[in-house]
């Protein structure tokens, strides 16, 4: 009888905690390369396209590393057929949700590395929601210098920021 009640209690408590502690599945989110729309005297230098083309890789890589994220690939042939011209993604956000959408992607994060200057420039990215098609938000990061080091601390911030505004 002792055996049985041990037995019982422990299927019980097994139960409880199945149902009680909440299952979250990773998100899926798609990131866009980012374009880069510099507008200084010297525009797209070979340095800075390099340093633009390298965004996406290292957001993904901070983005599957915190844990919460399935970041799924979009070819570039898949983002141009998609693309209708230079920042066409970036300002519609229901194009930029389908293509997330047809991967079964929740979450898009589209940008722009936005240089004003040779001092300082801004990753502006939105995160869009791919079911309903909007942006929940936007983030101006600025990048004082042009330093890869400089580059991985505003994607570590813009990581925080998507990650709080999903997580939310």
């Amino acid at each position: 009888m002792n055996f049985l009640k041990t037995y019982v209690f422990s299927i019980v408590i097994t139960s409880i905690l199945f149902f009680c502690v909440p299952v979250s599945a990773n998100s899926k989110i798609v990131i866009l390369d980012f374009e880069l729309n510099d507008i200084t005297s010297l525009p797209r230098t070979k340095e800075e396209l390099k340093r633009t083309s390298s965004i996406k890789p290292i957001l993904e890589q901070s983005l599957e590393k915190i844990g919460h994220y399935n970041v799924i690939k979009i070819t570039n042939d898949e983002q141009k057929k998609a693309n209708a011209g230079f920042g066409y993604l970036f300002r519609f956000h229901d194009v930029a949700a389908k293509l997330g959408q047809q991967r079964g992607a929740e979450w898009i994060i589209v940008g722009q590395h936005s240089k004003p200057s040779f001092l300082y420039s801004y990753l502006i990215v939105y995160l869009i929601n791919a079911k309903t098609e909007k942006a929940i938000a936007r983030y101006a990061i600025e990048l004082k210098g042009n330093h890869q080091k400089v580059t991985q601390h505003a994607v570590n911030r813009l990581v925080k920021n998507i990650n709080e505004s999903i997580l939310h």
